[in-house]
């Protein structure tokens, strides 16, 4: 007599057959500290996924922040309420949750920001969902994935946990905190956090050997990468408009499309820059497009150095503008600094890139090397040397017959072998495995 109370409470279905009955129309809840509008992959790649898992016939509930990356504050339209607030954008339910805000750079507030989510997250789940047939969370950030642990106790409720990051270990490589006891415990919550997890998709190769060391064989992992919405990121013509605005008109421009944090080292097209003023070439420029924990250090040693005729910011730029600012620039670059630890990532960059028909210079080392050489869609450069970008872009600007040969390369791979629609897919089947095994 006492079992429907409680499980209205909880939002348990009132018997295991009607449960099992709905597993060709699961209920999805997805813990993700970003989502659009903020325009990183994290946020892109949640809102691709749960798009598709919608129009295939799945009810999916996102749980998540108001949007305020990189800088700490929230977007025009949007607050940051203690209740919960609830919208509905291309047949996804959001949820949007109160959390401290704080800017996207490192440091003791934004802890709390991670914290916050936690602790408003999981109210809004127990609240505002009833039982879902799988839970899902994707981490960065770490305390995202423990908001879905958590809730798959809850609610008894099979967890699939995204890995898009090895956190905290980026973190002390990074030089955001150092090791000691703060870390040491965080490890032994990382490896916690992985063993309760019915399934862990990780975003590469590397990332899936890195947690197998940490946990062996005892939970299955799978490789669900990055990828591009065709049709959103296509060939187009440049927009004169957009070059106008910034100064870039008849010139060949190399762009740094996404954070422009700890992790990016982009110093090194300052000191590229140099070296190009050095020579006379007014007639390549570096466009640095985003926002983040560096952009004001990056600008302040662009005043310093004198080369702001050929390095360039933007500031953030809204995500619906990156197809027109791929097709308005010549070439991307793509770079981290270099350290054993950023081998393992795959930046989403470079498949839009690839798929708008643009040639990247590949500043990162690992996995992600290996696509751009085996796509022939690309120039390699190891990490922080100057001297191979500026060698790189000259070569791009001077050879049209090597340029064009690398567009063409691009587009044929990633339609072949990354699309997001087969990748949504993929990761969807998955997820029905695992929500049918459990329930």
């Amino acid at each position: 007599m006492f079992a429907w109370p409680f499980c209205a409470l909880i939002g348990l279905p009132f018997s295991r057959a009607q449960f099992a009955a709905k597993l060709d129309f699961m209920q999805i809840v997805f813990f993700s500290h970003y989502f659009p509008p903020e325009g990183n992959a994290p946020a892109s790649r949640t809102y691709e996924h749960c798009v598709r898992w919608g129009q295939a016939g799945h009810k999916v509930t996102v749980i998540t922040c108001a949007p305020n990356v990189p800088n700490g504050v929230v977007y025009p339209g949007f607050r940051n309420r203690l209740w919960p607030q609830v919208e509905t954008k291309d047949g996804i339910r959001i949820i949007r949750v109160w959390t401290v805000i704080a800017a996207n750079a490192g440091g003791f507030w934004r802890v709390v920001n991670f914290v916050s989510y936690l602790v408003s997250a999981l109210f809004a789940f127990l609240f505002w969902c009833r039982r879902p047939n799988v839970v899902i969370a994707t981490s960065p950030q770490f305390f995202c994935g423990w908001a879905g642990v958590i809730a798959s106790w809850l609610k008894w409720t099979p967890f699939v946990l995204e890995i898009r990051d090895i956190w905290p270990e980026s973190i002390v490589t990074v030089g955001a905190l150092r090791k000691g006891l703060a870390i040491r415990f965080l490890e032994w919550l990382e490896r916690k956090m992985y063993r309760s997890a019915n399934l862990i998709v990780a975003v590469g190769n590397g990332y899936r050997d890195n947690i197998r060391g940490k946990i062996g064989e005892r939970v299955p992992i799978a490789v669900i990468t990055n990828g591009v919405d065709s049709e959103q990121f296509s060939p187009r013509a440049k927009s004169e408009e957009f070059l106008k605005a910034w100064n870039l008109e008849g010139r060949f421009v190399c762009a740094y499309v996404g954070t422009i944090g700890m992790a990016h080292h982009l110093e090194i097209t300052i000191r590229a820059a140099d070296k190009l003023a050095a020579k006379n070439r007014s007639d390549i420029v570096f466009l640095l497009v985003g926002d983040g924990a560096r952009r004001g250090e990056i600008e302040r040693l662009v005043e310093q150095h004198g080369v702001g005729d050929l390095v360039r910011l933007t500031g953030r730029l809204d995500k619906n503008q990156m197809p027109e600012v791929l097709a308005s620039c010549d070439a991307l670059l793509v770079h981290l600094r270099k350290t054993e630890l950023f081998e393992t990532v795959i930046p989403s960059k470079i498949f839009e890139a690839m798929a708008m028909q643009r040639p990247i210079i590949m500043g990162v080392q690992g996995e992600s090397a290996e696509i751009v050489s085996r796509a022939g869609a690309g120039i390699l450069i190891e990490p922080e040397n100057e001297d191979q970008l500026l060698a790189a872009v000259e070569e791009l600007a001077d050879k049209p017959a090597t340029y064009n040969a690398l567009c063409r390369n691009g587009r044929e791979f990633v339609l072949r072998e990354y699309s997001r629609d087969d990748l949504a897919l993929r990761m969807l089947t998955l997820i029905e495995e695992v929500a049918r095994k459990k329930n």
